[in-house]
């Protein structure tokens, strides 16, 4: 079903539970953070589109950012579609593509979209490099510091035996001529500006003499910037120095930062069973709608129970401050919350509630936009949430619903 054309709140008849809610109120203010951040540092910023790429709400992202970045084929398509606006557009936008492996049938097409392009390897770049020449498409290359932060070994490119970038320094300055720039993506969620900063200095120790012979440096995303109290001037004054002292075009590619606390999961509560504690389930599935939290073993913040969940004031929310118990909790009166899927451990968290919940209940999860309908599935068939946007003048426009047929078609 495609998009729908907006309609007022007040005479708003939502879809059925569960469904997805983004808040352009939300995400604007996010891009402002980012904007500031550009303006003082002279940074560019692309986004991330392997996180966050329901281009529905681009039209508000589109004024604060330089473009987006992609991981695959169809990621730098939609980028250059939906964001890019196409070559000879007013309001042009860069597309960068970059993936950890292309197909030789893949590379025509990549260059039809792309500004620039990005390889993981040197052999990949070796295999392409003539295509992006021929087409006068500037060439990157990654490059694997072998230190990052990252809390999480699935998420770490500094992993032992990591395919992620290149990190021989003899290697990489023999193919200098052939690139323009390198990409490094070496931080996750990263909010500590020492950290960040220290990394950065490393990077400078092991490859100045190579940055000092590039055009452009894009240092990745996972730098939580967004986050309160983090020292936004500190990071600019320190990307500002670091692009002049290498005489190089710095990019970010935020995510996470860009659409922090800007969406939330809204489910219905389907059944409740006690074994020892309270136990719900929601007409959702982490397995299918936040499968981060299943990756990386967290709990979903709750930010309603049974409240309009349309008119919840924008929040930025972070999950230190809304505390799902610990998995070795005694309490009886806690209350775990069940996906509806087979899977066992489906499950968004465990909570200490002011009250019981009971069948029909309305329970919001909050950090539901990046890494979440990037990687929505159809595991038991369970219903897919729709997509749900609150406008920045309040209306709101159910952009998409999904039913048994595109379940249908997702399978053959």
């Amino acid at each position: 079903m495609n998009a729908k054309n907006p309609v007022p709140t007040t005479n708003l008849s939502l879809p059925l539970t569960p469904y997805y809610l983004l808040d352009e109120a939300a995400i604007v203010a996010n891009m402002q953070i980012i904007a500031r951040l550009c303006e003082l540092s002279g940074a560019k910023a692309l986004l991330a589109l392997k996180c966050f790429a329901t281009w529905g709400v681009f039209d508000v992202m589109q004024p604060y950012l330089h473009g987006t970045t992609s991981s695959s084929l169809n990621e730098v398509r939609l980028g250059y579609e939906t964001f890019g606006k196409g070559r000879d557009s007013e309001n042009k936008k860069e597309t960068h593509a970059y993936s950890v492996a292309y197909s030789a049938d893949e590379i025509p097409e990549v260059l039809e979209y792309a500004d620039k392009i990005i390889f993981n390897s040197i052999s990949q770049l070796n295999a392409f490099k003539d295509q992006a020449a021929a087409q006068n498409i500037p060439v990157g290359l990654r490059l694997n510091p072998k230190t990052s932060n990252s809390s999480f070994i699935i998420a770490d490119p500094a992993r032992p035996f990591s395919r992620l970038g290149e990190h021989n320094k003899d290697s990489i300055a023999a193919i200098l001529k052939d690139i323009t720039g390198v990409m490094i993506h070496n931080n996750c969620e990263n909010d500590s500006f020492d950290a960040f900063s220290e990394s950065l200095a490393d990077i400078e120790v092991k490859f100045g003499d190579i940055l000092q012979q590039l055009e452009w440096v894009s240092l990745g995303g996972g730098i939580h910037f967004i986050a309160p109290h983090y020292p936004l001037e500190q990071l600019a004054e320190r990307l500002k120095t670091f692009s002049t002292k290498y005489g190089v075009q710095v990019y970010l590619e935020p995510g996470e930062a860009s659409i922090h606390g800007a969406g939330t999961l809204v489910t219905t509560v389907l059944d409740t069973m006690y074994n020892e504690k309270n136990l719900v389930v929601v007409d959702s599935s982490i397995e299918a709608h936040m499968l981060d939290l299943l990756i990386y073993r967290e709990s979903a913040p709750i930010v309603a129970v049974n409240s309009d969940a349309i008119n919840i004031a924008p929040l930025d929310i972070d999950p230190t401050n809304i505390a799902p118990i610990s998995e070795n909790t005694e309490s009886a009166d806690n209350t775990i919350i069940y996906g509806r899927s087979c899977l066992a451990g489906d499950i968004f968290g465990e909570y200490t509630l002011a009250n019981t919940l009971k069948v029909g209940d309305a329970v919001t999860f909050g950090n539901a936009a990046g890494y979440t309908m990037v990687k929505k599935n159809w595991f038991n068939g369970v219903n897919m949430p729709a997509i749900v946007i609150r406008r920045l003048d309040g209306t709101i426009d159910i952009q998409r619903e999904f039913d048994y047929q595109d379940y249908k078609a997702s399978l053959s």
